[in-house]
This record gives C-alpha cells, sequence and structure tokens, in this order.
C-alpha cells in the first residue's frame, strides 16, 4: 500500500508543497491528497483588488496539478483527528472521511473581529474570495446611485492601507475613510510614513487616526471615544485568525490557535503532522515568530517540503531559510512602498516608493502565482522512492 499524504488548504503553502511533493516522490511509494474548499487557485494576495472591480487570474487547481498525480478532492474540511490520522470533509455529496499517513494542514486564516459587535452582520472582508466578491457587490450598487458613497475601511495594517487605496483609486466617486488605532503605517520609517500619507492626500482618503472602533452598525461605526461614523459599506481588516479545527482535534495550538511547529514545521505533538503558512507556529530566523503572510507561506512551505521528503526517504532533513525581510505595500495600481526590516523586525530608515515599489510588487504577486502551477523550478527531477520504515502498510500496522 501506498503512504498517504494528505495536504489541507491549496493557497501559497498548500498547493506549493503539494505539486513539489507529487514530483518529487515515487508515485509507486505515495499518493497524495489534496482538500480544498474551492476549485480554483485564489490569489489572496490580490483579492483587495478584485473587491475593488479588477478580474483576478483564477486558475483551476485541477488544470494546476494536471499531470502530477495529485488527487484533489474539493471539500471543506470540518474535523480533524490525528490520533486516529484522519480528517472529516464536507463536500456536495455530504462528505465523510479520509484516512492519512503524513498531514500537511496549512488552512491559512480568515479576518478576525467577529467578536467585536455587529462585525459579522454589517461588515465586509476581503480576507476571501466570497467576501471579496460581496463587497464589489457593495460597491457596485453604491456606484451606481451617483451619490457618493461612503467606504470605511477599519484597521490600518497592509490589508488595510491597500484597500483603502485600491478603492479610493478605481472607484474615484466614492468616499474612503481610513481608520487607523494609533499612527498610520506607524510600523514604517518616517520616510515610509509621509510616502503614505501623500498617497492618501493624493487619493482623497480620509486618514482618522488613534481611533478604536468598538462596535459597527448598518450605517456606520461606533468608537472608544464616544464617535460615530457614517459609513454605507464597513470593510473590516483589523487582523486575521485562525479556524479552530487543529486545537479541537487535539494538536498543540497557541492561545489564538496556530499549529506549534519545530524548526522543520512538524507539529510537536504529533510526529505525522506538518503544518505552513498562516496556520503554524513558526519562529523565524531571527528569533521571533514568522508574521501571517505569503512570503511566510513560501518559507514555511518549502521547509515543510523538505522535512516531509528526508523524513520518508530517509535522508537528512534541510534547513531552508525561514526569514522576514520586510513588507511590500502597494498603493493602487502604480504606486507603492518597500519597506525593509531589520533582524527584530523593526522597519530600517530607508525604504522604495513610488512607480518602482509598485512595480515590484507587481512582479512579486506575479512569481507567487507562476510558482504555484510551477513548483519544480530548479529542483531536480528524480522521483525519490520512500524508505522502508514509511512503508505505508507497516506505518498503519504501528498506529
Amino acid at each position: 500500500m501506498r503512504h498517504r499524504i494528505v495536504v489541507l488548504g491549496a493557497g501559497y503553502a498548500g498547493a506549493y508543497v503539494a505539486g513539489t511533493l507529487a514530483r518529487r516522490l515515487s508515485p509507486a511509494d505515495a499518493e497524495i491528497t489534496v482538500v480544498n474548499a474551492e476549485p480554483d487557485f485564489v490569489q489572496r494576495l490580490r483579492l483587495h483588488q478584485l473587491a475593488a472591480g479588477r478580474d483576478i487570474e483564477a486558475p483551476r487547481l485541477a488544470d494546476v496539478f494536471d499531470g502530477t498525480g495529485v488527487r484533489l478532492h474539493v471539500a471543506r474540511v470540518t474535523a480533524v483527528d490525528p490520533d486516529r490520522r484522519v480528517v472529516a470533509v464536507a463536500d456536495a455529496d455530504g462528505g465523510g472521511v479520509l484516512g492519512y499517513d503524513t498531514l500537511l494542514y496549512a488552512l491559512g486564516s480568515h479576518a478576525a473581529g467577529h467578536d467585536v459587535p455587529g462585525v459579522a452582520e454589517h461588515g465586509y472582508d476581503v480576507a476571501a474570495r466570497p467576501s471579496a466578491r460581496r463587497l464589489r457587490e457593495r460597491l457596485d450598487s453604491l456606484d451606481g446611485r451617483g451619490e457618493g458613497g461612503r467606504v470605511l475601511i477599519v484597521g490600518d495594517g497592509l490589508t488595510g492601507i491597500e484597500t483603502a487605496t485600491e478603492i479610493a483609486e478605481a472607484r474615484p466617486g466614492l468616499s474612503v475613510t481610513l481608520v487607523a488605532s494609533s499612527e498610520l503605517g506607524a510600523r514604517l520609517s518616517a520616510g515610509a510614513r509621509g510616502h503614505l500619507r501623500r498617497a492618501c492626500e493624493r487619493l482623497g482618503i480620509t486618514v482618522v487616526e488613534h481611533t478604536v472602533v468598538q462596535a459597527v452598525e448598518a450605517t456606520g461605526v461606533l468608537c472608544a471615544d464616544g464617535a460615530a461614523l457614517a459609513s454605507d459599506a464597513t470593510v473590516w481588516t483589523a487582523g486575521f485568525a485562525v479556524d479552530s479545527i487543529a486545537a479541537a482535534g487535539g494538536l498543540e495550538v497557541t492561545g489564538s490557535g496556530l499549529i506549534v511547529v519545530d524548526r522543520t514545521m512538524r507539529s510537536v505533538s504529533h510526529p505525522d503532522v506538518f503544518a505552513a503558512g498562516d496556520s503554524a507556529y513558526a519562529i523565524g530566523d531571527n528569533g521571533l515568530p514568522l508574521p501571517m503572510s505569503c512570503a511566510s507561506a513560501g518559507y514555511t512551505g518549502r521547509q515543510a517540503t523538505e522535512a516531509i521528503l528526508g523524513r520518508l526517504t530517509g535522508r537528512k532533513v534541510a534547513n531552508t531559510a525561514l526569514s522576514y525581510v520586510g513588507n511590500h505595500i502597494s498603493l493602487g495600481r502604480h504606486d507603492g512602498i518597500l519597506q525593509p526590516v531589520d533582524a527584530q523586525a523593526q522597519a530600517g530608515s530607508r525604504y522604495v516608493g513610488g512607480r518602482k515599489a509598485a512595480r515590484i510588487k507587481a512582479a512579486i504577486v506575479w512569481m507567487s502565482l507562476w510558482a504555484v502551477g510551477h513548483p519544480t523550478f530548479g529542483l531536480p527531477q528524480r522521483r525519490h522512492r520512500l524508505a522502508a520504515a514509511h512503508d505505508a502498510s507497516a506505518a498503519r500496522a504501528l498506529a
């Protein structure tokens, strides 16, 4: 019997790992199944652009994995039982249970903030394709009224900044306000903060700083200082969270539900489980937790791939880089900021702004998409056989 590898999630981390493992492991020894809630690869990096009205490429996962031998199961993961090595899923046929010998958990994250009154009922977000499309429909309706609808973005992290600037540029008929809990762009260098502020002024974005939103209503938000801000569409970008599936299954997790892994992305509580992307609590080479980002998905995905390959084939596990080098922020189509950080993840004094930064960010987005569809670029083409110790039938007999 072949060793069963199940990959949960086909985002930037999961899709890359699945494709790479399929091309580096012998199909005689291993079978790989990817479980994903949607049939397409979603460019999460560009969902704010989708919401603003741009058409975003969404390759079919069946095409991405064509010729690799990877089995695609379009379904939603409902539970994980790492002690029994099974995953429960719900699909168009009702769902069922998938058994595994090795599991890669890469289900990613979703918008946080549903503990704030009214966010779930009245808020919009760009953390998933359905929610980005919902926001797009709302913005279309506001544009169609011709009365200058009011859009309020809560949160001035990277997602909030990119969403506010994209909407303001793409839909100049709408009034856009960005609410920051502290100073706008507080984590950026002084020069980058100035560049960001000038971009907001150029795009007509109203910035409200040092303000905490305590509740979202149908027609606006209520702030901690007692102020009320009117809005026809409130977009919540104040952080991300993960589902409780890993915690409920008994995996060791942090207080926020991230799977605790070792340097190789292996679960510290269940050795047959690996995690990558936003689902993993991974310590970077600087000694600090890696942030939730596409870059971290790439780094943790590559490390998980090497760890799984090494473990199954009996080779030494290679340690790949786990870096956090900086932030890449788009400010509409023709402007941006590249902000390098130091070893302690603090913004350096220099930054790159303007069209050059926008072109570099666009190239990064393109390369991220290309890497998903071409996971073997620069890799040896040899497919490795599994070591005898990881023969699937033997592993199951020991379970």
